[in-house]
Parts: structure tokens; sequence; C-alpha cells
């Protein structure tokens, strides 16, 4: 059996929509039960997403639940966006209670709907659940389990509501005294089957094991001791079994010479003192040795690292290393304490919280990877089965990158986010973010793995930005995040800028949609010239009879390559705005630096810089004078100039930008507009 779903209603910042976590498929977990080597990537579960979005809650709801914790639900683990409602609602219905109102008056209560997989053929004990399956769950090889947190007398929590509606006018007060009630209210955890039929006998906890692991728990120096003895203790046990019965000998052995020795040595003597004071009938003392095997992991053997040849001890270890180690020691403790056999009756869950803590972002990069082959490497001897499920809650996007390339998919990644003061939670998969297709089946593959090898390198950061910016070449992601940090409506954002080129860029697009991040795809018109108007630097003013090889501008153009159709300077797709170049100052600009140069062929930092670059260049379209039009006329044969050093001309206009007292050139039109509705969006007006 496996955790499959699990849905939150009403709890925290969960309402009822978007409130689906996803764990482990079936397919993924067969494969990991058929698989002989142990390899936990497959069924571990990542819930990423930024500070204060609802990956704790998630954990919290499965813990209070398993232990049956009624208690420790309060009124502030109810969403508050309901309980308002809930009051509304009250004021509206209360009134007519004696009279007009037929129907059960509603009372607060939470939600859970767990969804529990069942492996065919396996060896999996479902007395704990029969009750709750039907027709339909076994032929899905699943089940339903409702859980809901309700209140034990409906009656007298109705009767307090009413008199409180009576006592308080103001709305505030009002809902202050509301929370108290419910403060003051008895809860209970009833169990239902999906037809609403109450399970009577059931206890959650006969079905589901959750253990939590802390990440942060380094609390003295021997720590990491603690967690060394874990492990060795675990081997001496399992692995060593008949060298453990020696070491014991040894132990018992050892206590006996001491304590002979400390009795011939001290306690005859002490005992003599003892007789002046009182008789040894009354008063008497035995020393003994009381050396145990626990005393030898913790206390008497030294744990210390070498580094060139040089013993370092243990209080000197690298907090990260030692997180990761202490992470690893908790769960082999639990994986050894557990037999073969109760693995096989219930669900077992490991939970991880933000196991970043301390470690440098290429222990993280690593994390999954290293405590499934430190977990591989121990239990590899006794060929124990593996049959937990790992879950996971971060905001790294390294340890992102881990679960991803360890797994080798997006499978079984929860992205938490917050839409409308609610938790939002999206299920990631492969057939998500790249859909099949028959037709185009290899591509998709390409696609596929494209995106998973290409989202280490820096793109993943994607999951936790307020906002992303796509850009297609250096010199816009250089000046933009200039631009970006000047801005006061965008500098208080984490605001993401990728340099993706734009075929490649496309892959992405199912990906953004999915997460909701408000997406800018600054994109060019690149107009198809022809060979005469290459060669003559031809500046464009009519689109008429122009076509774009731009595959994103070709792709929500309904499919058409025609300039000639395009009606603006952008293409707004849900969360997505589609920036490219209109008409700037009589031309058609086919780059970012053409449109930049147009926008700005008066500036004089602009000139300046152009002049540096290209000096003859400049000085063969200047001339004597200083008629800057000359620079406009020829926007097109500047920026082919300076396509082989966008990076010197980036960074030439940035370091003037910071350096020089002068006016600083404007971003093109397309690009404020995109901006514009960038900052909108972020502050929800879009």
């Amino acid at each position: 059996m496996y955790l499959k779903s699990l849905k939150i209603y009403n709890f925290r910042k969960f309402g009822t929509n978007n409130n689906k976590i996803e764990f482990v498929d079936a397919k993924s977990f067969q494969e990991q039960r058929n698989k002989k080597e142990v390899n936990i990537a497959p069924t571990t579960t990542l819930i990423v997403g930024k500070n204060n979005c609802g990956k704790t809650t998630i954990i919290k709801s499965l813990d209070n639940l398993i232990n049956n914790n009624k208690d420790a639900f309060k009124a502030n683990d109810f969403n508050f966006l309901y309980l308002k409602k809930l009051i509304e609602y009250y004021e509206q219905a209360i009134p007519k209670l004696d009279d007009e109102l037929k129907e059960k008056i509603k009372t607060p209560y939470l939600q859970f709907n767990i969804c529990i997989g069942i492996e065919n053929n396996s060896n999996d004990l479902v007395t704990n659940i029969v009750r709750f399956m039907k027709l339909d769950d076994i032929n899905n090889s699943e089940l339903k389990i409702v859980i809901k947190v309700e209140l034990e007398n409906e009656e007298v929590f109705i009767r307090d509501v009413k008199k409180l509606l009576e006592k308080n006018d103001n709305s505030s007060l009002r809902f202050n005294s509301f929370l108290e009630l419910i403060n003051d209210s008895d809860f209970k955890i009833n169990y239902y089957n999906t037809d609403n039929d109450k399970i009577d006998n059931f206890n959650i906890k006969n079905l589901i094991e959750l253990r939590p692991i802390k990440a942060n728990n380094i609390e003295s120096e021997k720590c990491l001791s603690k967690a060394f003895s874990k492990i060795i203790e675990y081997r001496y046990k399992t692995l060593f079994e008949e060298e453990s019965d020696n070491l014991n000998s040894t132990i018992i052995n050892i206590n006996r010479t001491l304590t002979k020795l400390i009795s011939e040595k001290h306690t005859v003597s002490i005992n003599k003192s003892l007789e002046e004071i009182e008789s040894n009938e009354k008063l008497q003392v035995l020393l003994r040795a009381d050396l145990t095997f626990q005393n030898v992991m913790n206390n008497l053997i030294k744990y210390e690292y070498v580094e060139r040849n040089m013993n370092i001890p243990e209080n000197q270890f690298g907090l990260g290393y030692t997180n990761l180690m202490m992470i690893i020691a908790d769960l082999i403790d639990y994986m050894e304490k557990y037999p073969e056999n109760s693995f096989n009756s219930k669900v077992n869950l490991i939970s991880i919280e933000e196991p970043e803590t301390f470690m440098h972002p290429q222990m993280q990069e690593l994390f999954i990877k290293n405590i499934n082959e430190a977990i591989a490497s121990l239990l590899k001897s006794k060929n124990k089965n593996v049959n937990s499920q790992l879950i996971i809650t971060t905001h790294s996007s390294h340890i992102l990158n881990s679960k991803i390339h360890s797994g080798n998919t997006f499978n079984n990644i929860n992205y938490v986010t917050t839409k409308n003061n609610y938790t939002h939670v999206v299920n990631l998969h492969d057939d998500i973010i790249i859909p099949k297709s028959e037709k185009k089946a290899h591509k998709r593959e390409q696609d596929l793995k494209f995106l998973k090898k290409h989202i280490k390198y820096k793109v993943s950061e994607l999951f936790f930005s307020d906002a992303i910016i796509f850009v297609e070449g250096v010199t816009e992601e250089t000046l933009l995040k200039y631009y970006i940090d000047d801005n006061n409506k965008l500098n208080k954002y984490y605001i993401s800028v990728f340099n993706i080129d734009g075929a490649h860029g496309m892959v992405y697009h199912n990906l953004i949609e999915i997460l909701q991040v408000p997406a800018l795809i600054i994109t060019d018109l690149d107009i198809e010239r022809d060979d005469d108007e290459k060669k003559n630097f031809k500046q464009i003013s009519d689109l008429t009879g122009k076509f774009t090889t731009n595959k994103t501008i070709k792709k929500y153009n309904d499919d058409s390559n025609s300039l000639e159709e395009l009606q603006h300077e952008q293409l707004k797709i849900n969360n997505m705005y589609i920036a490219y170049q209109g008409k700037i100052e009589e031309y058609y600009a086919t780059s970012f630096e053409e449109a930049f140069i147009l926008t700005n062929y008066k500036n004089e930092l602009l000139n300046s810089v152009l002049k540096k670059m290209k000096p003859q260049i400049y000085e063969n379209i200047m001339g004597e004078g200083d008629d800057f039009t000359k620079i406009k006329e020829n926007s097109y044969k500047l920026q082919k100039k300076l396509s082989n050093d966008k990076s010197d001309f980036a960074n030439e206009l940035l370091y003037k930008f910071i350096t020089e007292d002068i006016t600083i050139p404007s971003l093109p039109k397309y690009i404020k507009s995109g901006l514009s509705w960038l900052a909108k969006k972020l502050e929800g007006e879009e």
C-alpha cells in the first residue's frame, strides 16, 4: 500500500479548490518495488514553494490526523476566509431558525480526503481498510478515506452562535468572539467512506505511520557522534551479529577486569574507612565498572575526520555535513526499527522539512543522490525492502534539481503557491509539462530530456520567483536587470531573468502556464530578409509581404509567419505576455540591439558606446557633422556589426550607466509596455 493523494479542505490557508497533493503513482511505486537496487528517488514526493505558502501545513495535517490529535485543531487552524463566510451565513440563517429554515444549520469542520493505492498481487494486509472499500475502488486498485474534524455537540454550538450574534454588532468583535467560541468547543475526528457512511472503531494511525525527521537538529557538539552511533549500532545488530556477540563478550570481560581492579585498589580501602563511622552491615559501597555498547559508541569512540593526514575533531565538522549525516542516521534508525512484515500492513511515510538548512548549494544539489546511495550501501547486505515513502518540503532550487535528476522525472513534485489568499497546489507530471503526442513522440522525448537537463542551470528558480522574464540575448539579459533594479514598482519583487533561445524557450511554455507565474517573454520580430536587403543593410519601414522566422510569434499568431497580420506589439496568453518590436522612429527593428539604437539614437551615452565599440563604422555613418538621424537610418547596419560583440556592448553600456552622471538611454516601448504589464500583474491589477 502507498499514499496516493491527500486533499485538504479549509485547513489554514487551504480552501476547497486546487487543494490536492499527489504523492506516488502506481507505476513509480511498482517500478521501485521490482528493482533489486535501492532507489528512493522515484517514490520521493517533493513539495516545493516559497516561504509561507502552505508546505508545512501539509505535513502538519498528516501529523495531527495520524496521531488522532483532535485537540491540536484550534480556531487558527480554520481558514479565516471560510470562517468569515460562515458568520455571514449565520447572520442570515439563524434568525430564521425557529420557523422558516428547514435544512440543517452548517457548522465549522475540516476535511481531509486520503487516497490509498493498493498493489495488485501484493502482500499488503487490507484488514484495516476493508470497510472503506467499494467495487470501483478494487477495480481502480485504490480506496478513499474521508476524515472530518467535526463538533461534538452541534446544538450547543448553534445556541452559542445565536447568543454571540445577539450580543455583538461590531463585525470585528463578532469574528474574534467566534474564534474564541471555536477554541472553547470540543471537536472529534470522524471517518467516512465515499458514500458518506460513517465508519466507527477505526483509527488512521493503524493504517499510516509517519516519521518526521528534523533537518535542523544540531543541538550540541556531540550530535555527529550520536548520528554515527545509530549507524554503527544498526550495522552490528543486523550485519555483524556474530561480531556483535563477540563485542558484548569483550565488554563483559572488561567490566569484570575493571571491577576486580577497582575492588582491590579502592572498594576495600573505602569500606574500611566507612567502618569507622558506621557498621559495615548498614553502610557499605560497591564500586563496579558499567561499560555498555552504548557507552562505547557515545563516549569511548572518538569521531574525527582526516584532512591532509591531519585528524580534525568532530566539533569542527561543517554544519551542512553534520546535518546531512544526522538525516541519514535517522532514516537508517527508522528502517532498522521496523521488521519487514510491519511494512506490509501500513503505509510508511518519512517527512523531512527543509533539509537544505546549513547545506551549501553543491550539497543540496546532490541531496537525494547522497541519501539514496548511503541508504543503499548500508542496507544492501541485508537485502531489505525499503517500503517507505519519503516526503520532502523545500524552497531550495538545488534540491528540486536533485529530485528531477535523481528520479529522472518531474513526477511526484507538488508546486505550492498562494493565489487570491488561498494555498494553490499544482501537481507536476511529465505528461502535463510536455503532453504526449503520437505524431511527435521522438520530439517530445527530446524536449523532455532538454527540459530536465536545462532546468538545472538556474532555470529552476522560476519555481520560487514572483515573476520571470525570458530574453533571447546577452544584451537584454544584462541591461534588463539594471532597469528592473531601478524600477520602484518591480525591484521589491524577486524577478528572474533567463536567457534562452526563442525556439528552446518554447519548451518552457507549458510549465510556465501550469505554474501560473507571471511571465514576460521578450522576443524579436526576426524579419526574414532577402540577400539584397542583407547585403545593403536595408532598413525595414513596412511589413507588407514580410515574414518572421520567429517560432514563438508563429505559434501564437495562429501558426502564421506573416507579419502583416500582427495587430499589436504583444500577444497575451493567460499568465504570459509576449513582447516584440513595433514601429520605432519610422522603422521596424529585427533585434533588441536595433530597437535600443532606434529608441535612443540621439542619446549621448549610447553614441559614445557605439563610437568606442565600432569607431570606423561610426565615423563612416556620421561623417563630419552631428546629425544623429544617420544613426537611426543605419540602425540595422549597426546591430549587424555588433552581432559578434554583444556581450562587450552590454557591459560597456552597463559600466557607463553606473559610473557616469548622464542621461540613461530608455528601454524600447515594447519592453516598457511588457514591464508595465508585469508590475500590474504582480500588484494584482491585471
